[in-house]
């Protein structure tokens, strides 16, 4: 262990255990920068730096140059950040754990022990990126969805299972439990970590002067812990949602990801902080997602793009972790690489309410009040690149789109605006559309009855840029979610995956409605807020057209505890909100088909027909490649506009649609008050339902469970596997160092025939 500059001091982490960390106010008591002025997410990259100083991979000057970090000019230098841990999600992580799988065979053929190839640092791969919504409106649709998702990934979740138990450092979430970046902060973050402390030669059982500092000599390795911030990548772009909780991360590519879990620093030039200093309170009715799509609007315009966001004052101090993480969550969408909130009391608090222990809790404050970074900055006490000022209280109700999640719309404009767009040119955000006549409904029968493969179809391209022979799972790489599968699957089944009925749509239907993505479903006041909507809509006699394919694919089974708890998830599977699955589905395109007639209808008749989703991303076709016109909100507004049935209407004045007895039904006659979702929410979330969710997954699994694999500590490379081949870049790995040969390079003359052959030497 370095101590390179002598900051390893000693603090009380809780429950009368003392700890050691490499204290930051020492740094700059020394003089080696002013360290408390720094804003509090380049003082945690900082904190790893100097921990990790040995001279080699980190040096002395790296710690020098980022404790001087100059707010409007940061050094051209790049950050050697060794993270204490790295999350994956299935489809980025599984070339990781490969790649790993093939060192431990090359290992073995050498003769060696394969047992040396293990991550360095804890990884955890959730299962999410998986399941696909084929069946929906049903009590059944979690069940069929979870038997298509083991049917189409059994060998790849064959592999993962064999890794899961040949790496001790690599933990796997299986399908059915959550999203990634929900489940990391539910239950993977601890806000605060240790591993094997230090002290010095002969001073075992002594404690270190009152000032925390150690005594001179040389250090030995004890049973005293050293603790350290918890930071991390992750290989999905929203690993950010953690920044909510005071944790530094984001989303990296796989060969990063790959070198952190060896124990390399992830590199990355010293960015510039925007600070946004956050005033007053959110208004009643008013919603995180209202104010992430706010944020999102307002940081694209200051052109964020590769900077670290950092969120303070008062109004920051005021907002609930849930909501902290929902603005988090979009750091990619407004383009930062961080959307951060340093540590406070909410932080504590989040983790206290969620399970964590107290002794962990204790050691999390303790630790961020001895290194002097626990609270939410004021105004004047951090130096920022660029400082902004935002009011809560002027966020209004509004959506995002169709195209582009930055796109926010008030929402008394949102009909008008639609309206527009389908005529605007397309070169400026449009549809180019002539002659629209939005009163056009185009009959739909809905039999239900399975489909043809001529009636089918195919949310696979003719075109896929696979070439033949190729693995198929080569486009789900490259688009980052699942190969949808063929017409075949869905008519081999024997449940009907569609409703029954008719419908009239035209422009502007809504024909997706679905309450996804970890953005909002690991906020539980507007997950509640939107079974408390379909609670009155469903007391009134409201129903949803049949056209709609709605679904509710929570971030975890703690929503699914909570709204069974509250009585709501009845009022939402009465509007064919029913429980599809627990993974990532709409937001990253696993909608799964509409019906053959309606996709029919929108290519007979061009129709820029609409998807409303509390998801992140909305650009065209990424949630269904025959929808053009795509909405975020919350989950609420969903529920609301799936009632409505389209989204050229202003929900502010124009009614939903009409009661039991026939009366118009508002917006404002359903939406609940901040008061009703509050009460709900004290009497459904416990910290001992996150403990017993988080805990024995395999048997609560049980078609994992059924998931044959191999065993052992070098992965049995199945020949005929058309989806995972050992990678040939170590078959012929040798210890012996190679040597650089000439390369040889043939020159074509004008002539066809002739070539020269020249060697060039390097």
């Amino acid at each position: 262990m370095n101590d390179e500059f002598n900051t390893l001091q000693k603090f009380v982490a809780g429950n009368g255990r003392i700890g050691f960390f490499h204290s930051l106010p020492e740094l700059e008591r020394q003089g080696v920068g002013p360290v408390s002025r720094l804003p509090v997410s380049i003082r945690i990259v900082l904190e790893s730096v100097l921990r990790n100083c040995d001279g080699k991979k980190v040096r002395r000057e790296d710690v020098e140059t980022l404790a001087n970090w100059k707010a409007k000019k940061p050094a051209n230098e790049e950050i050697p950040f060794v993270v204490a841990r790295i999350v994956l999600q299935d489809f980025t992580g599984v070339p990781l754990v490969v790649d790993l799988a093939a060192m431990r065979s090359a290992v073995n053929r050498l003769g060696g022990d394969p047992k040396i190839i293990e991550p360095l640092v804890p990884v955890d791969l959730v299962v999410d990126h998986s399941v696909q919504v084929d069946f929906f409106g049903s009590a059944q649709a979690l069940r069929l969805n979870l038997d298509m998702e083991f049917k189409r990934n059994r060998e790849r979740y064959e592999f993962l299972k064999w890794g899961q138990q040949a790496f001790k450092t690599f933990q796997l979430i299986p399908p059915g439990i959550g999203i990634v970046h929900q489940v990391n902060l539910e239950y993977l973050a601890k806000g605060v970590l240790s591993s094997t402390g230090f002290q010095p030669v002969g001073q075992a059982g002594v404690s270190p002067a009152s000032s925390g500092k150690m005594p001179d000599g040389p250090i030995v390795e004890t049973t005293v812990p050293l603790y350290y911030p918890d930071t991390l990548v992750g290989t999905d772009s929203h690993t950010t949602m953690i920044n909510g909780l005071g944790v530094v991360g984001w989303g990296v590519g796989g060969i990063e990801a790959e070198a952190g879990m060896l124990g390399q620093p992830v590199y990355f030039l010293t960015p510039e902080v925007v600070g946004v200093h956050l005033t007053g309170q959110l208004r009643e009715g008013v919603t995180a997602t209202d104010l992430v799509l706010h944020v999102t609007q307002m940081l694209r315009a200051q052109k964020v793009v590769g900077k670290f966001v950092e969120f303070y004052g008062g109004g920051a101090a005021s907002l609930p972790v849930p909501d902290r993480a929902t603005i988090g969550n979009m750091s990619p969408e407004y383009g930062a690489t961080m959307g951060f909130f340093p540590v406070d009391k909410e932080s504590v608090a989040y983790l206290r309410a969620t399970g964590r222990s107290d002794g962990q809790c204790a050691a999390f404050e303790n630790y961020f009040r001895a290194q002097k970074m626990f609270g939410i900055p004021r105004k004047g006490e951090i130096d920022y690149s660029v400082d902004l000022e935002l009011n809560l209280a002027d966020v209004q109700p509004g959506v995002a789109g169709p195209k582009r999640p930055q796109d926010r719309i008030n929402l008394p404009a949102l009909g008008e605006t639609f309206r527009s767009l389908l005529q605007k040119p397309v070169k400026d955000g449009g549809y180019g559309m002539k002659d629209v006549d939005l009163g056009a409904k185009h009959l739909v029968q809905l039999n239900g009855s399975p489909p043809n493969n001529g009636d089918m179809p195919s949310t696979d391209k003719s075109e896929s840029g696979i070439e033949p022979g190729e693995e198929r799972n080569k486009a789900e790489m490259i688009t980052n979610r699942p190969t949808p599968d063929t017409a075949k699957e869905l008519r081999d089944s024997t449940t009907d995956p569609f409703h029954h009925g008719q419908s009239r749509i035209g422009h502007g239907s809504v024909l997706i409605a679905a309450i996804t993505s970890c953005t909002n479903t690991s906020n539980p006041s507007v997950m509640l807020a939107a079974g408390l909507l379909a609670k009155k809509a469903v007391e009134r006699g409201l129903r949803i057209d049949p056209a709609v394919k709605t679904s509710l694919a929570p971030g975890s089974r703690v929503v699914t505890d909570y709204l069974d708890k509250t009585g709501l998830q009845k009022y939402l599977d009465q509007l064919g909100f029913n429980l599809v699955g627990y993974g990532c589905t709409t937001c990253i395109g696993n909608s799964g088909p509409l019906h053959p007639k309606i996709e029919k209808a929108i290519n007979e008749y061009d129709l820029v027909a609409a998807s409303v989703l509390s998801g992140n991303r909305n650009f065209e076709a990424r949630v269904h490649q025959n929808i053009k016109a795509n909405f975020l909100m919350s989950p609420p507004l969903v529920v609301a506009f799936a009632l409505a049935g389209r989204v050229d209407v202003d929900l502010t004045n124009e009614p939903i649609g009409k009661d039991k007895d026939g009366k118009e039904t508002f917006l404002r006659d359903l939406w609940p008050s901040l008061k009703e979702v509050r009460d709900a929410m004290q009497s459904a979330l416990k910290p001992e339902i996150f403990r017993r969710l988080y805990r024995d997954f395999a048997d609560q699994n049980p078609k994992w469970n059924e998931i044959q694999s191999s065993t052992g500590e070098v992965y049995q490379w199945d020949e005929k596997s058309n989806y995972i081949h050992e990678p040939p870049f170590f078959k012929d790995f040798s210890m012996e160092v190679g040597k650089i040969e000439n390369i040889f390079i043939i020159f074509r003359r004008p002539a066809p025939s002739s070539r020269l052959r020249r060697p060039v030497n390097i």
